[in-house]
């Protein structure tokens, strides 16, 4: 049976999103803004919670209501036949985005959509289901525009983006999506050696080696929210994960080398690289940036230096950014550097000209991957 679904995924990540959704074997593929929408089966909906690296929750739209104010919102909402989505030992919680000009608070949207849902409960069997909002069995996505919401099932739960591996991260830490998706506009492939010689908490390299070793970036998650639903199939799931872990690679075909001046980043990305079991595949050392040699004759970079916008004052980033372009020229003849950086001006300290750049944001942030050839 086909079903539609909507995955949701960070600003400016659409197209990359929609490529991996393709691969995976979705069909009907159709970018918006935020997300994507696609058509599958009940197995690529397993599988695209358990492959995907891009995006952060897959949703599924069970009905779409007129909600032009609280009280039409409330009537709609209860006279969807809830017990086929929710059953009453079963604990929920909403997620609502979106607003229309009554209906402009989300938390009280929410709470009017849960009202609805208990208040079915109650009349129909005198009890209700609890609400937990940190870990729900059943997770209700509602989206506002206009004067009408689309109600859906999040079949991820916590997003899809928390691998699991990342117990320790440093002071302004990479999405691992971000991290993935920075590779795929990179066109790192895993036969190109890699490297991050700023690698902080470690996730550009640790994502790397995930992608490299084709390990599905869900198999470290304990549970996703499908898992709850009344029409799950087990053994379907089960198969899907045995077939991811005998695609599992054991060795890397290129190296994949990290670095950081700053021994407790090193620390910390032993740690996360540890917790996912890529730990013994990575070359991962203290070095200053100043220190750096090539390792390879060729290969490609991806760092992610300070900007001032969430570390250090621009005013002083401007002699890193010198050295980067410096360390550049002079030791990586034959590479293909990438510098993710969300300050216009310090960009310019580089003092290197750019083959590329590619609008991103990290987080709410407006930033630029810039490409550098370097002959």
């Amino acid at each position: 049976m086909t079903n539609q679904y909507f995955a949701t995924v960070a600003r400016g990540l659409e197209e990359i999103a929609a490529k991996e959704l393709e691969n995976l074997g979705a069909k009907n593929v159709n970018p918006d803004f935020t997300g994507v929408y696609f058509e599958g089966d009940k197995a690529l909906l397993y599988k695209v919670n358990i492959w995907s690296r891009i995006i952060f929750r897959v949703l599924v739209p069970i009905n779409t209501i007129n909600s032009k104010n609280a009280e039409e919102l409330y009537k709609n909402v209860k006279k969807i036949n809830w017990a086929e989505h929710l059953q009453i030992d079963q604990t929920f919680a909403i997620n609502c985005t979106g607003k229309n000009q009554e209906l402009n608070h989300s938390h009280f949207t929410a709470l009017q959509i849960k009202n609805a849902i208990v208040d079915q409960q109650r009349d129909r069997y005198n009890r209700r289901s609890n609400i937990d909002v940190k870990d729900p069995d059943i997770l209700i996505n509602a989206h506002i525009y206009d004067h009408q919401c689309i109600l859906s099932l999040d079949s991820s739960g916590e997003s899809l983006h928390r691998r699991g591996y990342r117990p320790a991260m440093g002071d302004a830490p990479l999405k691992e999506s971000l991290a993935a998706a920075l590779l795929e506009m990179a066109n790192w492939t895993p036969d190109i050696p890699f490297l991050d010689p700023m690698c902080g908490s470690g996730i550009l390299p640790i994502e790397a080696a995930l992608k490299s070793l084709n390990i599905a970036p869900g198999l470290s998650r304990n549970r996703f929210n499908f898992e709850q639903w009344s029409d799950f199939d087990a053994e379907l799931c089960d198969r899907i994960i045995d077939e991811a872990i005998e695609q599992q690679k054991h060795e890397l075909d290129a190296p994949i080398f990290a670095s950081d001046r700053n021994v407790e980043m090193v620390r910390q990305a032993r740690i996360n690289a540890k917790k996912c079991d890529v730990n013994h595949h990575l070359k991962l050392t203290q070095v200053a940036l100043e220190n750096i040699e090539a390792p390879t004759d060729h290969g490609i970079i991806i760092c992610n230096p300070p900007y001032g916008k969430r570390l250090g004052k621009s005013e002083e980033l401007g002699s890193l950014y010198k050295l980067l372009g410096d360390i550049f020229k002079q030791r990586f003849k034959g590479w293909t550097a990438y510098v993710l950086s969300g300050n216009k001006e310090l960009t310019k300290k580089v003092g290197l000209r750019t083959s590329g750049r590619i609008p991103v944001y990290n987080g709410s942030l407006p930033c630029t991957l810039l490409k550098y050839e370097l002959y």
